[in-house]
């Protein structure tokens, strides 16, 4: 038994050690679905957490999240993919796979346009998880209730990511009062870009390094071209060109996770074929994300300044929740340099070494815990996870994955300063 025992234990040993320092290429092999990038739904994470030093225990948490999983965000993919297959139907140039395609697509058509970019059942389930995880892994900041602060963009999606986690919250313990908005007031902490935002901000927009470097990189833009001959017997007279069906096809297989259709397209495109081309989508990520990084500013800046107040006891809050978008989480990861996603390497190959497009997928968020020492109420740490696994920032510290407060401040705050809104 007890050799049976010291077998599972250096099991668990090796399968922990792996998922530490596996390769990111590694790691989408093992999970194909991190090759869908931004439309990659969460997964919870069975990594544990590192112990808090002796005498600190965690006191508030500043978060973001991107929104749960939904229908695809516009309208357009659906309508192409109706006329398309409709057309290809009626005129016999649908191959026996393609027809099947056109039969479930049809079946769950008024479901799709219906839906259009809105919370899925998926991406409440998923919000509601991560607020019971928050709770269950933090439980000192919860446990004697108090007032929470959950702000979101507009949009309905982000609105009702925002009450399946404050419920969930409230759930947990009911003693814990959440105050949720969703306004023009706050845009400024959640999406500063908004157009409805009344602060007006002009910073500018930043290019990675690798861009003068992009020829020396081999992408692989054929499978498009693989997937086409699988639906269709022919496209001559089908609307639209070869290129954007192609691209409707994938973009509408990475999203059917996100809303219970995984079956629709069965024998088009397989998991493997977009292993193989996850470097290449995920270096366009990379520029996408990297570009407005200084549009973040004001979320970090609100981070900054509402952290302070709960430490200084000026602000009551035990926590300030933050609900966005993709647009704003995946810039802002570039501009706090969350896990080096700010080394901006010249070598287009480097680049999924510091940044995965699968971190910034649905339901995504970084979280920021702060611990305060018993002997000294100045005494401050803090922590940041990024969807629930422990992330490195780049402010010096000896006690990783734990960073002073008074550098974290001092770190950012002159980052945000370097940059000048014009």
């Amino acid at each position: 038994m007890k050799k049976i025992l010291t077998t599972l234990l250096l099991v668990l040993a090796a399968t922990m050690t792996w998922a530490q320092t596996s390769s990111p290429l590694e790691q989408v092999k093992a999970d194909p679905r991190k090759a869908y990038g931004n439309d990659y739904p969460y997964t919870f994470t069975t990594k544990r957490l590192t112990k808090a030093p002796s005498g600190y225990k965690p006191f508030y948490i500043s978060h973001y999240s991107r929104h749960g999983s939904r229908y695809y965000w516009n309208g357009f993919l659906y309508r192409d993919l109706d006329t398309l297959l409709t057309v290809a139907h009626q005129k016999h140039q649908l191959t026996a796979v393609g027809e099947a395609f056109y039969t479930k697509f049809m079946a769950a058509k008024d479901e799709l346009v219906t839906g259009v970019s809105e919370l899925s059942d998926l991406g409440w389930q998923q919000h509601q998880r991560i607020a019971r995880v928050m709770y269950d892994n933090f439980t000192d900041v919860f446990r004697k209730g108090g007032n929470v602060l959950a702000i979101s963009s507009l949009s309905g999606r982000c609105v009702l990511s925002m009450s399946a986690f404050c419920q969930e919250l409230v759930q947990c313990n009911p003693k814990i009062e959440v105050r949720e908005q969703s306004s023009r007031f706050t845009l400024d902490g959640v999406v500063p870009t908004d157009r409805q935002n009344p602060v007006k901000h002009q910073y500018p927009k930043a290019t990675p390094r690798y861009e003068k470097n992009r020829d020396a990189f081999q992408s692989d833009h054929t499978l498009g071209q693989k997937i086409i001959p699988r639906v269709f017997t022919s496209t001559e007279g089908l609307p639209g060109n070869p290129q954007r069906i192609g691209e409707n096809l994938i973009n509408l297989y990475t999203s059917l996770p996100s809303i219970g259709h995984e079956g629709m397209m069965e024998g088009i495109v397989f998991d493997d074929e977009m292993v193989s081309r996850w470097e290449g989508s995920n270096l366009g990520s990379y520029s996408w994300v990297f570009g407005p990084q200084y549009e973040m500013i004001p979320i970090l800046q609100d981070i900054l300044h509402k952290a302070e107040a709960a430490i200084n006891g000026t602000s009551d809050h035990i926590a300030d929740l933050r609900f966005g978008h993709d647009t704003c989480i995946g810039p802002l990861t570039v501009l706090m340099g969350i896990n080096g996603a700010d080394k901006d390497p010249e070598d287009p190959y480097e680049v999924k070494n510091c940044y995965q497009n699968w971190q910034t997928g649905k339901a995504s968020n970084i979280q920021l815990v702060f611990y305060r020492s018993k002997k000294s109420s100045a005494d401050v740490l803090v922590k940041c996870l990024l969807n629930g696994v422990e992330a490195s920032l780049p402010v010096p510290t000896n006690n990783f994955p734990y960073y002073k407060w008074s550098d974290f401040r001092q770190f950012y705050t002159a980052r945000c300063n370097s940059v000048k809104s014009n």
